[in-house]
């Protein structure tokens, strides 16, 4: 369960999926591969070559050829992908993985509007409670548990205090919109609760935050992208575009690295290539170190994962007893 729920992540929840590789059909292959480099080879008769001039050798097809790339397409989900073609699972063990994928898939949803949610919890839980008759005390504990919650913190983003931050932003816009918003935009004063309502049921995190963090708003924040250059962190970056790209590329694939099984069968030997599909923000290395020996135990092989580390490919590699790197 363990190794399962270290890479629970990195499941597909498209709702069209993509032709999946049938298993049976893999094993087929494999099984004729498995044949075909096990024939005998026999010395040559004295007349093979006449024989031969009339058995051509038949051109391998595309599809035949495109066969022998497995999975034929780079694969996002990798839990299902290990749970159908690992070779060292059994049923049961199959089974607790359909079932923490399954569940994952239920709470994926959440992943990609995590900022949404936190933020609209805070926004209700403020309005509601300034609504109430409290007495001094209560006001005064709810101030304390509220501040705790939607501080905002100078090291990593608070979701709690960026999301009720845009839901308040968009709220007060929509009620007071400018004269330009009225003319151009048709905005009509009195419209932020419902426009609230609206972005809380269509949009996600990525969409949330892209069309509707503003360069004022990003002020106001005062946030900024920073960098570890030698010992010290260094605020690189404080345009408000950047910062709201920088956001967005955050949550992408619900907050999680994009990785893709490239290959299962790397050089026919049933190791596994797993390739992250890098977009500017690197790997969390000391993760990765402890989540490659989970991903053998489950694949049953030796685990390729490809990445970029300070501009530079990197092929990173467990072969069931110690961690390997090297440049590519």
């Amino acid at each position: 369960i363990d190794a399962v729920l270290a890479v629970q992540e990195h499941v597909d929840p498209q709702l069209i999926k993509p032709q999946h590789l049938d298993k049976q059909r893999y094993m087929e292959m494999k099984l004729k591969a498995q044949k075909e480099s096990g024939k005998i080879q026999t010395q040559p008769g004295e007349y093979d070559d006449l024989w031969n001039l009339d058995h051509k050798p038949e051109p391998e097809s595309q599809e035949s050829a495109a066969n022998r790339k497995f999975p034929p397409e780079p694969e996002k989900d990798i839990v299902w992908f290990i749970q159908e073609f690992s070779e060292v699972l059994e049923d049961w063990q199959r089974d607790i993985m359909t079932m923490l994928r399954d569940e994952m898939l239920y709470f994926w949803p959440q992943m990609e509007t995590k900022i949404m949610n936190e933020g609209w919890a805070s926004y209700w839980h403020q309005r509601i409670i300034r609504e109430l008759d409290l007495t001094s005390d209560e006001t005064i504990e709810f101030a304390k548990l509220n501040s705790s919650v939607v501080q905002p913190s100078r090291h990593s983003l608070n979701p709690y205090y960026l999301g009720l931050k845009i839901f308040e932003d968009i709220e007060r816009r929509w009620d007071h919109p400018t004269k330009e918003e009225i003319e151009f935009g048709g905005r009509k004063p009195g419209q932020g609760r419902e426009k609230i309502f609206e972005v809380r049921e269509f949009d996600s995190d990525i969409s949330f935050i892209r069309n509707y963090m503003t360069k004022q708003l990003t002020e106001d924040l005062d946030l900024y992208v920073f960098e570890k250059k030698g010992p010290e962190w260094k605020i690189t970056d404080k345009s408000w575009e950047n910062i709201r790209d920088q956001l967005v590329f955050a949550r992408v694939n619900g907050g999680s690295p994009y990785l893709v099984v490239e290959d299962g069968d790397y050089l026919r030997t049933g190791e596994m290539v797993i390739k992250h599909m890098y977009e500017g923000i690197e790997l969390d290395l000391k993760y990765m170190e402890r989540t490659l020996p989970y991903v053998y135990q489950l694949w049953g092989r030796a685990v390729h994962l490809e990445t970029i580390v300070e501009d530079k490919k990197v092929m990173f590699s467990y072969d069931g007893k110690k961690l390997h790197r090297r440049f590519v």
